[in-house]
């Protein structure tokens, strides 16, 4: 049986990158394009949110959304990603790929849509509605991490897989990158038609009623990309290794793969002897060949999305705190929007997205395993430059020097575990299970990652209780929360060395699943 199986995944394995596998990448990455755009898009309207929903009549400052309100608008997406994750990566290896991958885009599509809409006027029920379909955009988001990650290793050659995989994650950069630029457009377009004073000459008229559709258009351009890739995910067939290792449909692996690649493969019928008898994901031979594993994989991601995202929610904050972007009382609600999609857009140009395409040009040539090191290592390093002297970063003449720290911490964090912690787990776990694995060690990042969006929220405030935003209780600072930040970094390095490195090696040798069949046929 595994002579027979192998022919099919070898002929994978040893494949010429061809034009199938491009395919592969832009059909997957534009789901990827689309999670990106949908999750980070939120945190460029908040402070527009404030302003229509929260207004407070001779308030010094603009209206800001409540510290609950706050949390649940950016933190109800990252809910229904963690619940999407585990429930779609587990139906991933219980129905196959292919029939799972739709339903995930189309859910996006409809949900990115619907936060657009809502329900009434008021406050409450806006915000109601918002948190509704962010939940379950959230939900489809989730599924595409195991699903795009699975079925991108599963296509690849064994040379170039990491870059594939890397490559469909990196897709990412350009969906921060098109939030930015789309919500730049939108609000100067809107800036131009309905221009109005700063908050601080016209508090009321600072903000144009016209602004409440700009933050809805910026929400639900999130469809487009989305919709044009679902007839190409429709038409992709099932994976050869799900269809051979875990369907056991040798005739249909070989006739799928070879219309994908155009050569002739022959495939026998499995007879009944051949029939596995698998382990499950609870048992103890999972436990003893891939636990570690697991854990290796779910507490890198974990620990590296406090960091990560973390760094993203407060990093509106610090571009106030360094002057790119001014009070927002001079500012009238649209032109808060522009600045703050343009700082978030140069941070995109200028560290997110070269740390990414740096991970798919080298992770083949130097390895998942020393990327995602070094890259802790320097997250590690610049956290506590930023941190131990942060007063000397906050003086206007050092603004830029805090900057470049700041965008090394990004270039490092995605020419590292950013990248790593995502391509790993879709290698390392045999087929039956890969799609759970992967979707538990997301998920785990994803608990992370609210862990440092919320946990951050209220730890970055200053100690000062006069100087907190309007509803949080005093926090430790932002210099504090760097220096646990450090700490968190160090923990991930560490936690790295649980990790096997899988460059250039087949999936069945890297799960040991060529060993469980050889076992078997020995038996028979």
């Amino acid at each position: 049986m595994a002579k027979d199986q192998l022919q099919v995944l070898n002929a994978l394995d040893v494949a010429k990158t061809q034009w199938y596998h491009f395919t592969a990448i832009i059909v997957a990455g534009m789901g990827f394009f689309t999670d990106a755009y949908d999750l980070f898009c939120i945190s460029l309207v908040t402070k527009l949110l404030g302003r229509i929903y929260y207004h407070v009549d001779g308030a010094p400052k603009p209206g800001t959304l409540p510290p609950d309100v706050s949390a649940a608008v950016n933190g109800v997406a990252f809910i229904g990603t963690l619940s999407g994750q585990l429930f779609f990566g587990w139906l991933g290896d219980k129905l196959g790929r292919k029939k799972v991958y739709g339903m995930t885009l189309l859910l996006m599509v409809l949900c990115s849509v619907a936060s657009g809409l809502s329900f009434g006027r008021e406050p409450k029920s806006v915000m109601t509605t918002l948190c509704f379909f962010r939940f379950w955009l959230g939900f489809g988001i989730g599924g595409d991490y195991p699903l795009s990650a699975t079925i991108m290793s599963e296509y690849a050659n064994k040379k170039t897989r990491g870059a594939f995989i890397a490559a469909v994650f990196a897709m990412q950069g350009f969906g921060i990158l098109a939030g930015g630029i789309f919500a730049i457009v939108i609000s100067s377009i809107f800036k131009a038609k309905f221009d109005a004073p700063p908050y601080e000459v016209d508090p009321v008229g600072s903000t144009v009623p016209e602004a409440d559709f700009a933050w809805r258009i910026i929400l639900m351009f999130g469809a487009l990309p989305a919709a044009l890739t679902y007839y190409w995910r429709t038409k992709m067939p099932e994976t050869a290794r799900y269809t051979a290792l875990v369907a056991k449909n040798m005739e249909q692996a070989a006739k799928d793969m070879s219309r994908v690649m155009q050569v002739e493969l022959q495939a026998e019928e499995l007879k009944k002897e051949d029939q596995t008898k698998d382990f499950g994901l609870f048992s103890k031979q999972f436990a003893a060949r891939h636990g570690l594993h697991l854990l290796g994989t779910a507490s890198t991601w974990f620990l590296l999305d406090v960091a990560f995202y973390s760094q993203n929610l407060f990093q509106k904050d610090i571009f106030s705190a360094i002057g790119w972007i001014p009070p927002a009382k001079t500012m009238n609600a649209l032109e808060e929007v522009f600045k703050i999609a343009r700082a978030q857009t140069l941070i995109a140009l200028c560290s997110t997205i070269p740390g990414y395409w740096f991970t798919v040009a080298f992770i083949d040539k130097i390895g998942r395993f020393t990327i995602q090191l070094v890259g802790f290592f320097f997250m590690t390093v610049f956290m506590f430059a930023l941190a131990i002297p942060y007063e000397h970063w906050t003086l206007k003449e050092n603004r830029i020097g805090f900057v470049v720290l700041y965008s090394l911490t990004f270039f490092f964090a995605n020419f590292g575990p950013n990248s790593t912690t995502f391509v790993v787990p879709a290698e390392i776990f045999p087929a039956r299970f890969r799609s759970t694995s992967h979707g538990i060690s997301s998920a785990s990042g994803k608990l992370g990652a609210m862990i440092g969006a919320f946990g951050f929220l209220y730890l970055a405030q200053s100690p000062d209780k006069t100087k907190t935003d309007a509803g949080y209780p005093p926090g430790i600072g932002i210099k504090n929360s760097l220096l646990v930040l450090g700490v968190v970094n160090i923990l991930g390095f560490l936690f790295t060395f649980l990790v096997p490195e899988p460059k250039g090696k087949s999936l069945e040798e890297i799960s040991g699943e060529h060993e469980q069949e050889d076992e078997l046929e020995n038996k028979v």
